[in-house]
């Protein structure tokens, strides 16, 4: 199986500015996202970025970095350019890293890669892990997807879906009991063909209203196929607390 890994890395962050570059354990985020990505089987990994500040910082640690336009709405946009500045064929594979988990496993990067090479009616693959706590069916930064027998995604929502409408008291928890839930994983295994006709579709109406860019390729047609992480994925860093769990993590690990 033939890869590689782009991992976007934007300096602009609402709740945390600067937030490839901040300190975790001695090394920046990004680096830590870097050397994961790196013990996976990815024949090249390279780190898509606008910015010369991380440019220069990633260059220093040794990645091979792609400066892409400033003006791209998503991550998906910014790999698409990196596979025209690689001359990439259409067949070619291209993995997502984001650049804000630092603690993705390695093998989980090989298994959706994997999944798209074995699955060629698809346009992209990624993955999920069952939700354990009700607490995360409720929370609109955990995306919720539901999948057809074949593993192919349905739909995605920042709401709760399935809609468990047996339970006629609305009771979250007893919902949560009844139902079966996945929280969708942002790590996506692209054919390159899909990405290039990506950028020309315009912004589609479920895209605008959920604010998630899959729905754009479902809009269009194109199908993704999911399949269940084989490793736990420990939470990206989105904010101050997020980023304070991780370094305790990190720091615990190299004790």
């Amino acid at each position: 199986m033939s890869f590689i890994v782009v991992i976007p890395a934007r300096f602009q962050s609402a709740r945390l500015p600067g937030k490839p570059l901040l300190d975790i354990a001695g090394k920046p985020m990004i680096q830590h996202v870097f050397e994961r990505a790196q013990q996976s089987a990815a024949k090249e990994v390279y780190i898509a970025t606008d910015n010369a500040e991380i440019q220069k910082v990633c260059e220093n640690f040794g990645a091979q970095v792609c400066m892409t336009d400033a003006g791209h709405a998503s991550g998906s946009d910014r790999i698409e350019e990196v596979t025209r500045i690689l001359d990439l064929s259409d067949d070619d594979i291209v993995v997502n890293v984001q650049g804000d988990e630092p603690l993705i496993p390695p093998a989980v990067i090989n298994q959706v890669a994997e999944n798209l090479k074995n699955n060629i009616e698809a346009g992209l693959c990624s993955l999920y892990e069952n939700i354990k706590s009700s607490n995360k069916t409720n929370d609109p930064n955990a995306v919720k997807v539901v999948t057809d027998i074949q593993g192919m995604a349905l739909y995605f929502s920042r709401s709760l879906i399935p809609f468990n409408r047996g339970n006629s008291q609305g009771d979250t928890e007893d919902s949560f009991e009844e139902a079966s839930y996945k929280r969708h994983i942002g790590l996506y295994a692209y054919r390159v063909k899909t990405l290039h006709n990506f950028v020309n579709w315009p912004l589609s109406e479920l895209e605008s209203i959920e604010k998630l860019e899959q729905l754009r390729f479902m809009e269009n047609g194109i199908k993704i196929h999911m399949v269940q992480s084989l490793e736990s994925i420990p939470a990206g860093v989105d904010t101050e607390t997020d980023l304070a769990q991780i370094k305790a993590l990190l720091e615990q690990v190299q004790e």
